[in-house]
């Protein structure tokens, strides 16, 4: 049997949709199995700081449905360092926490593999990112609701697009990763998808261009993921404007509208199921393991694993993308 008494659960690094249905999956499950949970606010800095609250079931009423993260968050460089970690613990064994949930992407993930070895701390982590690109799980929380949301923003965008007769290069968020843009990009009918995993886009993005000029074809939208190897989509629309004078190019950078927003249903899903099993799997007597999703089920994935692992963009997706573009 465990003898975790006392869940601190906390947000880390960038927001996404359906954080708030996993604080709330955390809280109701720890109390089922016995345990007390306390919300910390702000991240690591509110473990360091010792800003943290016992949460009752009530607290966590009407928030499933809600975006954002009633536990504030933020990235904290004290805690990188060995005295902010060990103010951290101070903390901890000062308000009778016995382990941490961890609601983040890999470099949460970091930080709780290093605070779980250096003080014996049972940490779980739930994958929480827009980006979908932590290694050892289908499917991050917020994801979902981000990709509908870049879906919702560009059909918008094409309906004036094609009124006009311009062209629109779209920024989506994906600095080392280009899920986001690559998914959103298939389901909106771009002409063209700028990933970071891709090399030689330049090139193949002026050939399109100018088969598209021979072709008259005016209205078309570019999906930029902003984190590409060829600029960010002001710097490549200028760059392709100055060579394409015929085209009528605009830009629009969707930027944190992103993140915001009421979580889809597979995120609220998504986020109760990892947070239910992450209290299970601390009252298993796991640690340093994030609570994955995998072929529609819950997996465990160590930290080390997750951390050092590289989640691949799908190339039959690529593929798809080439040929729905012809």
């Amino acid at each position: 049997m465990s003898n975790i008494r006392k869940i601190g659960v906390l947000t880390s690094g960038g927001d996404s949709p359906g954080m708030n249905a996993a604080i709330r999956a955390v809280v109701r499950a720890g109390i089922a199995s016995g345990s007390e949970v306390v919300g910390i606010r702000h991240g690591y800095k509110g473990i360091i700081y010792g800003w943290m609250k016992q949460l009752k079931s009530k607290d966590v009423r009407n928030i499933i449905h809600r975006g954002g993260t009633i536990l504030k968050t933020a990235r904290c460089e004290e805690f990188r360092t060995s005295e902010g970690r060990e103010k951290a613990y101070e903390q901890l064994v000062l308000n009778q926490i016995d382990a941490l949930v961890v609601i983040g992407g890999d470099g949460s993930f970091t930080g709780a593999g290093i605070f779980s070895k250096e003080f014996d701390i049972p940490c779980i982590g739930i994958p929480g990112t827009i980006d979908n690109d932590i290694y050892g799980t289908d499917f991050t929380i917020g994801f979902d609701t981000a990709l509908n949301t870049v879906v919702e923003a560009i059909d918008r965008i094409k309906d004036t697009a094609s009124s006009h007769d311009r062209m629109f290069f779209v920024e989506v968020m994906g600095r080392g990763a280009g899920f986001l843009a690559l998914q959103s990009g298939i389901a909106t009918g771009a002409e063209a998808i700028l990933i970071p995993e891709e090399q030689g886009q330049e090139e193949k993005l002026r050939a399109y261009l100018e088969e598209g000029n021979k072709r008259k074809k005016a209205s078309n939208i570019i999906l930029v993921a902003e984190g590409n190897n060829i600029g960010g989509a002001q710097e490549i629309a200028k760059r392709m404007a100055d060579e394409f004078k015929d085209y009528n190019i605009r830009v629009n950078v969707l930027g944190h509208m992103q993140r915001g927003g009421s979580p889809s249903a597979f995120d609220r899903f998504l986020a109760s199921r990892l947070g239910t099993a992450s209290v299970e799997a601390l009252m298993d007597n796991q640690r340093s393991v994030m609570v994955g999703w995998q072929n529609h089920d819950v997996v465990l994935m160590p930290f080390n694993k997750t951390i050092k692992g590289t989640r691949n963009i799908n190339k039959k997706l690529l593929e798809v993308a080439d040929i729905l573009n012809t």
